[in-house]
């Protein structure tokens, strides 16, 4: 199957941020919310695994538009440029994000009784390693290591990007040799390993667990691709599919529910038994049509979507505010005002995502392409201006009709 923009996976993308964000919530939604925090506690609290979405949805588009151009052979000069568009793609909210944290954690010092706990964190080392991306290289665990807390999944993701030349290389030749099918289980053997590990250690966050996360994910989303590129689904079967990923998210928040109240003995952290069901729901949504694809398409969850790194990057920034405030000035979430505390709160994460994007990182992406593709940006500026105002940021689509379009058209890692 070839063929234009993946907007299930692009609507999908939200759906796996707002999951984060809530995860990250809940204090806030159990204070002001109890029973409705409670009723959906088996779901919040697995909200983490929404990173593990990421990593699988990163590996499976980036090999979608870069595959033919960096499978074939290796290129010093394909391979640079890769990296400085995938840069293009991360590193303007990252750096905005990271700057705010450090300014709030100098605010913290200096105002108020309640210091952020990042205090000992704030040093020349520990900007240069965030700057450059490798915060998260020198630690087993990942708490801690970014000043801007989700940005350690950026620092992973960057490890990703310099190893995907490599990847790349590899899958082109797999896919030569193997039919889709064979590529299928591929992708899925090597979506288990952060499982097995679950399952043999009984917890998912294990010193050192964040790399075969990313490295095995990625890796099972490219491969995952490859075999998506191969497969040629009649009408049939693309309305199969898009019910296929209907049973299952259904199996994956029936799942959680169920370990919530049947706990696994010997594994404290069950939830993340539903990573195995992450890249079969992502290869579902690529292929299927109708229903839940239908959905995840439409012009409000695309642009949502494409905001979605954005949100993902800041709405950290925002619950750390809040925390601070509630500390410093005794503010307790009761009654309805504490609900529409939060309520407000996470509105205020999705404007302020809505601005980040339009205000820094899509003029930066197109700002940092002009330095190694002029005559392509201006091409895809052109192309733009006939558009409507929903179509002017597209993140995260899929496209190999032409190379231009297709990088242009990349997805971004969050």
């Amino acid at each position: 199957m070839r063929s234009g923009e993946i907007k299930a996976l692009t609507g999908l993308r939200i759906v796996a941020a707002v999951w984060v964000v809530l995860f990250h919530f809940r204090p806030l939604l159990g204070e002001a919310a109890p029973d409705f925090a409670a009723a959906l506690a088996p779901l919040l609290d697995a909200g983490a695994q929404g990173v593990d979405l990421f990593f699988i949805l990163s590996g499976f588009v980036l090999t979608w538009t870069y595959l033919d151009r960096m499978g074939r052979t290796w290129s010093m000069r394909a391979t640079l440029r890769f990296l400085w568009l995938r840069l293009a793609r991360v590193w303007p909210i990252y750096l905005v994000t990271l700057h705010l944290a450090a300014l709030w954690i100098i605010f913290t010092l200096n105002v108020g009784h309640v210091p952020s706990e990042n205090v000992d964190t704030l040093t020349a080392t520990s900007y240069i390693r965030q700057l450059f991306l490798v915060q998260l290289w020198y630690q087993p665990f990942f708490d801690g290591t970014s000043w801007n807390g989700p940005a350690w999944s950026i620092s992973a993701e960057w490890l990703a990007y310099l190893l995907f030349a490599g990847i790349a290389l590899v899958v082109f030749r797999m896919a030569r040799a193997t039919r889709a099918r064979g590529l299928l289980l591929l992708a899925f053997a090597a979506s288990l390993p952060p499982v097995m590990l679950l399952l043999a250690s009984g917890e998912f966050y294990t010193p050192w667990s964040w790399l075969p996360r990313i490295v095995m994910q990625f890796t099972a989303g490219a491969l995952a691709c490859a075999a998506v590129r191969k497969l040629r689904p009649t009408d049939r079967t693309r309305q199969a599919a898009g019910y296929a990923s209907i049973v299952l998210i259904a199996v994956i928040v029936g799942a959680l529910y169920h370990f919530s109240t049947h706990p696994v003995a010997t594994v404290r952290d069950a939830g993340g038994l539903i990573d195995v069901l992450f890249l079969p729901l992502v290869v579902a949504l690529s292929i299927g049509a109708g229903s839940l694809p239908r959905l995840l398409s439409t012009r409000v969850l695309v642009y949502l979507g494409q905001i979605s790194f954005a949100l993902y990057m800041v709405h950290e920034l925002i619950h750390t505010a809040w925390t601070w405030a509630a500390k410093q000035f005794e503010i307790t979430l009761t009654g309805g005002a504490g609900k529409l505390i939060v309520v407000g709160l996470i509105a205020a994460a999705i404007a302020f995502s809505s601005l980040m994007y339009h205000l820094v990182e899509e003029p930066a992406r197109r700002w940092m392409r002009r330095m190694v593709d002029v005559r392509e940006v201006a091409a895809d500026t052109r192309g733009d201006e006939g558009k409507g105002p929903s179509s002017g940021g597209r993140l995260h689509p899929v496209d190999t009709a032409h190379d231009t379009r297709s990088e242009a058209l990349s997805a971004r890692a969050g």
